[in-house]
């Protein structure tokens, strides 16, 4: 029930499907991540950098470059654990979604 509530919180801030896959995929990260046995040396700042990410989707028009700077230092912080990889992948994934990230000249 209270998954339910939170998805329906997150899609009403626009109806955006990819936000609130993304919040989902978010979500087990953080807690797949919370249940992981291993003492991590960077476990607060990819719990933090999470709950950042799960914010900016959930307020709606994420900028892609945000996104994806998000994504590389969750993946630094984790990327090692291969328990999470697969949490991680769908996270990469549905950030994939959302487009590149343009080019710099």
């Amino acid at each position: 029930m209270e998954q339910r509530q939170k998805h329906r919180r997150v899609a009403g801030a626009g109806d955006d499907p990819r936000a609130v896959a993304l919040c989902g995929a978010v979500a087990r990260l953080r807690r797949e991540l919370a249940l992981h046995p291993a003492e991590l040396p960077d476990r607060a700042a990819a719990d933090d950098e999470l709950a950042a990410l799960h914010a900016l989707v959930s307020a709606g028009d994420p900028e892609v470059p945000r996104l994806r700077r998000s994504l590389l230092l969750i993946a630094g912080a984790v990327g090692s654990v291969s328990a999470l990889a697969p949490a991680l992948a769908d996270v990469r994934d549905l950030i994939g979604m959302y487009g590149e990230a343009p080019r710099r000249i």
